[in-house]
């Protein structure tokens, strides 16, 4: 049962993920998209190590220390990257490149480390995925490319590829909730000097609180905990591209809440992005 269950939790993390963006609109116009990256990891830490020491399931025997510095890093290095990818060169771009090339950048990791070599059916998921994702993003207007846009996205990629591989291996040994808690504790306290390059004022204004909030508690401490549970079972390159959902939740909330408009050809990208997802999410179950 728990096997079958893996990829679902994995889909739904990426479903939680996918309102960030929507979230973020409602945001105090001076928060910062790293002041508010760095906040989110800080409240989901503190709530995942609340929830980990008020049930006493912390054992402080037996850590991979260097894999969960590793990954913590990799977390905190995820935040700011992408915030400041998408403030060079655009949404659209940023997170194409950023979210897109994260599953190929995963795959290529369990190759190098692992020696696993991705399946036939993660290959053809992944590129129906990704140009699934080209063609959400393409909307005809002018598009801005910056190079260092560009290697901050794929930075972006990279360490969210890392982080899963990673927590993969910690969660083998470690509970879910254990693993989650200790990485992001760290990747928070990774991330405190940012809280004090911005004004943080806007944290205390009624919208801030709600946001943040919701940024901490949904999007980084529950969701990661599902997708902790997923990495138990089901492969770090297979998870990344389930993680693709991202993208399509954040895309169908722009039109329903925001009251985005989306063209023939965003809605194919979709499409494609669902086919990709439900491909690798009966692959995985199967497997």
């Amino acid at each position: 049962m728990a096997a079958r269950l893996a990829p679902l939790f994995v889909l739904f993390a990426a479903m939680l993920w996918g309102t960030t963006g929507t979230a973020q609109t409602f945001a105090p116009a001076a928060a910062h998209p790293i002041a508010v990256g760095a906040a989110r990891l800080a409240i989901g830490g503190i709530c995942l190590l609340a929830v980990l020491l008020i049930f006493g399931q912390f054992n402080r025997t037996g850590w991979p220390v260097g894999l969960t510095l590793l990954a913590a890093f990799c977390m905190a290095c995820y935040q700011p990257l992408f915030f400041s990818a998408v403030q060079q060169t655009g949404v659209a771009v940023g997170t194409v490149i950023g979210i897109g090339s994260a599953p190929i950048l995963s795959g290529f990791l369990e190759a190098v480390f692992l020696k696993k070599r991705p399946a036939l059916v993660w290959w053809a998921a992944t590129l129906l995925s990704i140009f699934g994702c080209l063609l959400l993003f393409l909307t005809g207007d002018a598009v801005t490319i910056q190079p260092l846009g560009i290697v901050l996205a794929l930075g972006a990629g990279l360490a969210f590829a890392g982080y899963t591989l990673l927590s993969s291996k910690i969660v083998q040994n470690k509970s879910s909730l254990e693993a989650t808690a200790v990485i992001f504790i760290l990747g928070g306290i990774f991330l405190v000097p940012f809280l004090f390059f911005f004004d943080m004022s806007w944290i205390l204004q009624t919208s801030g609180i709600v946001v943040s909030l919701h940024l901490g508690l949904i999007t980084t401490a529950i969701a990661y905990f599902l997708f902790s549970n997923g990495l138990k079972k089901v492969p770090a390159s297979s998870a990344v591209t389930l993680s693709l959902a991202e993208p399509l939740t954040a895309a169908v909330l722009g039109v329903v809440l925001v009251g985005e408009e989306l063209t023939i050809v965003s809605w194919a990208g979709i499409a494609l992005l669902l086919a990709g997802i439900i491909l690798i999410a009966f692959s995985s179950r199967k497997s």
